[in-house]
C-alpha cells in the first residue's frame, strides 16, 4: 500500500466529520441529504483502506452494500424532498408538517 493505513483513516474520519457537520448544521435538506452521502463514503474509503491493510476482499465487498445503500437513500430522500417542497414551498425543515 503506497499510502499509509493511518492516513486513509484519518481522510475517512475528516470526511466523515464534514459530512455530519454538514448534515446537521444545515438548514437545507439537500445539503442535509449530501452531508449524509459524504459520511457514506467516508465509509466506504475506511473499509477499502482497512480491505487493503489487511489484504481482505470483505470490506470491498462491504463498500458495494454501502454505495447500494447510498443510491436507495438518494432516490428516497429526493422523492421526499419534492414531496414535501409541493406541499410546503420551502426547503427549510422547521416549516414541515407533513401529517396534514
Amino acid at each position: 500500500m503506497i499510502v499509509p493505513f493511518s492516513h486513509v483513516l484519518l481522510l475517512a474520519a475528516t470526511l466523515f466529520g464534514l459530512g455530519m457537520f454538514c448534515a446537521l448544521a444545515r438548514r437545507n435538506l439537500i445539503m442535509i441529504v449530501l452531508g449524509v452521502e459524504i459520511a457514506l463514503n467516508a465509509a466506504s474509503i475506511a473499509f477499502v483502506g482497512s480491505a487493503l491493510h489487511w489484504k481482505s476482499m470483505e470490506g470491498q465487498a462491504m463498500v458495494l452494500f454501502i454505495l447500494a445503500v447510498a443510491a436507495t437513500e438518494v432516490s428516497v430522500g429526493l422523492a421526499v424532498i419534492v414531496y414535501a417542497f409541493r406541499r410546503s414551498g420551502s426547503f427549510d425543515p422547521n416549516t414541515y408538517n407533513l401529517l396534514k
